[in-house]
């Protein structure tokens, strides 16, 4: 028996309803080496740049004084252990669920979903189409990451990455056959249609899981780090909810993890119980009026605003009047191929600037064009 039999022996005990390393379509051919192709996957993500950059984005709360609140990084390995817990006692291909949940948020923006609202805004007024923090995270490894060539991931890890968004809950998650030219025809179609993602339905059980598992790696923890930081208290969690799935995480995360577990064994498709899906919408429902709504404040809001309107344009001159020692040349342009050179759009460049920054980065960037502008 070779290394690589050894490394798929796993393969015999997955569900009939399971990826197998057999089904793995890539976009351009790979050389096989010993490890399975979406354990592959996962070694491709973890030693991206834009993985890397994790560390100091944004979860919820930006820029607090605290050590304890949540990066992207964490949501991601919660995300990324929960479903595989799923994954694990559904016999599904936990390679595969790994790849997907730790690649899933790459492409989001400085200050989250608010930086990602002002950027969408910006593209839409560059004819760039919209900007959605999914379908830059299947840009990055796609495109971006080794300099412009991509990473070449598998088709299936793609796909969940793009479909992953645990904003649109679903009380069933039934997967959605696709092949190659229909994961690119999605992905092309949300730049077109913003309503578009709320369509995405995974190709495979696998992705399903990601799906549900983000809604759970954040709906808990960031009630945690809005209680650590004083927004509210645990006791105005409301009683019907805490009845149901407890008031902390590990309460909400198990609870909502067993659910699905029990109501999804044996089943070619993702289900919680109604019970649980009422709950899960009624929780995420006081999540966005008590933390969401409340994170940044109207003064915040029209401060970030103002940063992502003044950078883009300079960025924007930058590129125009060829500033070769200006940052987008010095710690972006001059690392790319000529093809991503030559074929992209100016404003896609400054997006992908942009969009790939950590918070702190972006800050610096605004104040050095504060700076040169005098």
């Amino acid at each position: 028996m070779n290394i690589r039999s050894i490394m798929l022996k796993n393969e015999t005990n997955l569900s009939l309803y399971a990826t197998k390393d057999s089904d793995a379509i890539r976009l351009h051919p790979l050389k096989d080496d010993i490890r399975p192709n979406f354990f592959r996957d996962i070694d491709r993500i973890i030693y991206t740049l834009s993985y890397t950059r994790y560390i100091d984005k944004t979860q919820v709360f930006s820029r607090k004084a605290n050590d304890h609140i949540s990066k992207r990084i964490i949501h991601v390995q919660l995300v990324s252990k929960i479903a595989r817990t799923i994954g694990r006692a559904l016999s599904l291909n936990e390679d595969l669920i790994e790849a997907i949940a730790l690649g899933h948020d790459l492409g989001h923006v400085p200050f989250g979903h608010v930086g990602e609202r002002f950027l969408d805004d910006l593209s839409m007024q560059y004819g760039e189409g919209h900007f959605m923090h999914n379908v830059q995270s299947v840009r990055n490894v796609m495109v971006l990451e080794e300099n412009g060539d991509g990473k070449n991931l598998c088709i299936q890890t793609l796909d969940g990455i793009l479909c992953h968004n645990g904003e649109f809950v679903q009380g069933e998650y039934r997967p959605k056959r696709k092949t190659k030219e229909d994961f690119l025809n999605d992905y092309q179609k949300c730049y077109e249609d913003k309503n578009y993602v709320k369509r995405l339905i995974p190709m495979t059980l696998e992705g399903c899981v990601v799906r549900i598992s983000d809604i759970i790696g954040y709906l808990g923890r960031d009630i945690e780090d809005a209680i650590r930081l004083g927004v509210f208290e645990r006791k105005e969690i409301p009683t019907s909810i805490k009845a149901i799935l407890g008031e902390n995480t590990g309460s909400i995360v198990n609870t909502i993890i067993n659910d699905i577990i029990q109501e999804s064994l044996g089943k070619d498709y993702i289900k919680m119980s109604d019970t649980i899906y009422q709950a899960i919408k009624d929780l995420k429902t006081f999540n966005q009026i008590h933390i969401y709504d409340l994170a940044n404040t109207k003064e915040d809001l029209e401060h970030i605003k103002e940063m992502f309107n003044h950078l883009f344009k300079h960025l924007m001159l930058s590129i125009q009047e060829k500033n070769m020692e200006d940052p987008i040349y010095r710690d972006f342009l001059s690392t790319m191929n000529e093809d991503y050179i030559k074929k992209t759009t100016d404003a896609r460049k400054v997006i992908d600037y942009i969009s790939g920054m950590t918070d702190e980065y972006f800050i610096t960037q605004y104040d050095y064009y504060q700076k040169k502008e005098g």
